[in-house]
Protein backbone atom coordinates (compact mmCIF):
# COMPACT_ATOMS: atom_id res chain seq x y z
CA UNK A 1 0.00 0.00 0.00
CA UNK A 2 1.04 3.72 -0.67
CA UNK A 3 0.10 6.47 1.07
CA UNK A 4 0.96 10.22 0.01
CA UNK A 5 0.05 13.54 0.89
CA UNK A 6 0.42 16.34 -1.60
CA UNK A 7 1.90 18.08 1.53
CA UNK A 8 4.89 15.72 2.07
CA UNK A 9 5.78 15.62 -1.74
CA UNK A 10 5.81 20.08 -1.97
CA UNK A 11 9.09 21.10 -2.22
CA UNK A 12 10.79 17.64 -3.12
CA UNK A 13 11.80 16.46 -7.18
CA UNK A 14 7.97 15.26 -7.27
CA UNK A 15 6.83 19.04 -7.46
CA UNK A 16 7.29 20.46 -10.87
CA UNK A 17 6.60 24.37 -12.08
CA UNK A 18 6.72 25.33 -15.46
CA UNK A 19 9.70 27.59 -15.32
CA UNK A 20 7.43 30.14 -17.07
CA UNK A 21 5.19 30.23 -14.05
CA UNK A 22 2.36 28.92 -15.67
CA UNK A 23 1.60 25.79 -14.09
CA UNK A 24 2.59 23.23 -11.17
CA UNK A 25 2.08 19.10 -11.54
CA UNK A 26 2.14 17.56 -7.60
CA UNK A 27 2.87 14.10 -9.11
CA UNK A 28 1.65 12.05 -6.33
CA UNK A 29 1.80 8.65 -7.67
CA UNK A 30 4.75 7.76 -10.63
CA UNK A 31 6.29 5.33 -12.66
CA UNK A 32 8.80 4.07 -10.68
CA UNK A 33 5.09 2.81 -7.96
CA UNK A 34 5.31 -0.31 -10.33
CA UNK A 35 1.30 0.21 -10.67
CA UNK A 36 0.97 1.04 -14.56
CA UNK A 37 -0.41 4.91 -14.13
CA UNK A 38 1.02 8.09 -12.62
CA UNK A 39 -1.52 10.47 -10.68
CA UNK A 40 -0.69 13.96 -10.48
CA UNK A 41 -2.52 16.85 -8.82
CA UNK A 42 -1.90 20.06 -11.82
CA UNK A 43 -2.64 23.42 -10.77
CA UNK A 44 -2.33 26.42 -13.51
CA UNK A 45 -2.29 29.62 -13.81
CA UNK A 46 -5.17 32.34 -13.69
CA UNK A 47 -4.95 34.17 -16.96
CA UNK A 48 -2.79 31.93 -18.64
CA UNK A 49 -2.63 30.17 -21.76
CA UNK A 50 -1.13 26.60 -22.32
CA UNK A 51 -0.27 24.50 -25.40
CA UNK A 52 0.36 20.67 -24.44
CA UNK A 53 0.51 17.34 -26.49
CA UNK A 54 1.17 14.08 -24.96
CA UNK A 55 2.08 12.36 -28.38
CA UNK A 56 3.04 9.45 -26.45
CA UNK A 57 0.88 9.48 -23.19
CA UNK A 58 -2.92 9.09 -22.60
CA UNK A 59 -4.11 11.75 -20.09
CA UNK A 60 -7.55 11.34 -17.89
CA UNK A 61 -7.92 14.96 -16.61
CA UNK A 62 -11.03 16.05 -13.64
CA UNK A 63 -11.03 19.60 -13.45
CA UNK A 64 -11.90 20.02 -8.96
CA UNK A 65 -11.43 23.71 -9.09
CA UNK A 66 -11.67 27.17 -11.66
CA UNK A 67 -12.82 27.74 -14.57
CA UNK A 68 -11.57 27.64 -17.99
CA UNK A 69 -11.27 27.02 -21.89
CA UNK A 70 -10.68 24.09 -23.43
CA UNK A 71 -9.47 24.12 -27.45
CA UNK A 72 -8.90 20.80 -29.29
CA UNK A 73 -6.52 22.02 -31.98
CA UNK A 74 -6.81 19.00 -34.10
CA UNK A 75 -10.69 20.74 -34.66
CA UNK A 76 -11.03 24.01 -33.21
CA UNK A 77 -13.42 22.59 -31.12
CA UNK A 78 -14.07 24.68 -27.82
CA UNK A 79 -15.34 23.77 -24.40
CA UNK A 80 -15.83 25.07 -21.02
CA UNK A 81 -14.30 24.04 -17.79
CA UNK A 82 -15.51 24.13 -14.43
CA UNK A 83 -15.86 21.99 -11.57
CA UNK A 84 -16.44 18.42 -12.19
CA UNK A 85 -15.44 18.03 -16.37
CA UNK A 86 -13.80 15.66 -16.75
CA UNK A 87 -11.76 15.22 -20.69
CA UNK A 88 -10.07 12.63 -21.47
CA UNK A 89 -6.72 13.15 -24.64
CA UNK A 90 -7.18 9.17 -25.69
CA UNK A 91 -6.18 10.12 -29.67
CA UNK A 92 -3.04 12.22 -28.47
CA UNK A 93 -5.02 15.56 -29.24
CA UNK A 94 -2.77 18.99 -29.40
CA UNK A 95 -5.02 21.00 -27.19
CA UNK A 96 -4.62 24.16 -25.49
CA UNK A 97 -6.20 24.97 -21.47
CA UNK A 98 -6.74 28.98 -20.92
CA UNK A 99 -7.30 29.34 -17.08
CA UNK A 100 -9.98 32.15 -16.61
CA UNK A 101 -9.33 31.14 -12.72
CA UNK A 102 -6.68 29.39 -11.14
CA UNK A 103 -7.32 25.50 -12.24
CA UNK A 104 -6.60 22.61 -9.80
CA UNK A 105 -6.76 19.51 -11.69
CA UNK A 106 -6.82 15.45 -11.03
CA UNK A 107 -4.08 14.23 -14.06
CA UNK A 108 -3.52 10.18 -14.95
CA UNK A 109 -1.39 9.31 -17.65
CA UNK A 110 -1.17 5.84 -19.01
CA UNK A 111 2.04 4.86 -19.73
CA UNK A 112 2.77 6.54 -16.65
CA UNK A 113 5.65 9.89 -16.21
CA UNK A 114 8.33 8.57 -14.29
CA UNK A 115 9.09 12.22 -13.71
CA UNK A 116 11.77 13.40 -14.50
CA UNK A 117 9.95 14.60 -18.05
CA UNK A 118 9.79 17.80 -19.47
CA UNK A 119 7.87 19.33 -22.15
CA UNK A 120 9.81 20.18 -25.05
CA UNK A 121 9.02 22.71 -27.54
CA UNK A 122 5.57 21.40 -28.59
CA UNK A 123 4.68 20.77 -25.57
CA UNK A 124 5.34 16.96 -25.65
CA UNK A 125 6.41 14.75 -22.77
CA UNK A 126 8.86 12.67 -24.04
CA UNK A 127 8.40 8.67 -23.25
CA UNK A 128 11.04 7.86 -20.28
CA UNK A 129 10.26 3.95 -19.39
CA UNK A 130 10.90 3.29 -15.77
CA UNK A 131 14.06 1.09 -15.13
CA UNK A 132 12.85 -2.35 -14.73
CA UNK A 133 14.65 -2.74 -11.32
CA UNK A 134 12.92 0.53 -10.07
CA UNK A 135 9.57 -0.71 -10.85
CA UNK A 136 10.10 -4.10 -9.39
CA UNK A 137 11.19 -2.42 -5.91
CA UNK A 138 8.17 -0.38 -5.77
CA UNK A 139 6.14 -3.66 -6.43
CA UNK A 140 7.92 -5.59 -4.01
Amino acid sequence: MIVRTTEEITGTERDVAAPNGNWRSKRIVLGGDGVGFSFHETTIAAGSVNEFHYANHIEAVWLVEGEGRLTDRETGEVYPLAPGTMYLLNGHERHTVEATTQLRMLCVFNPPVVGTEVHDDNGVYPLVEVPAQAANAAAG
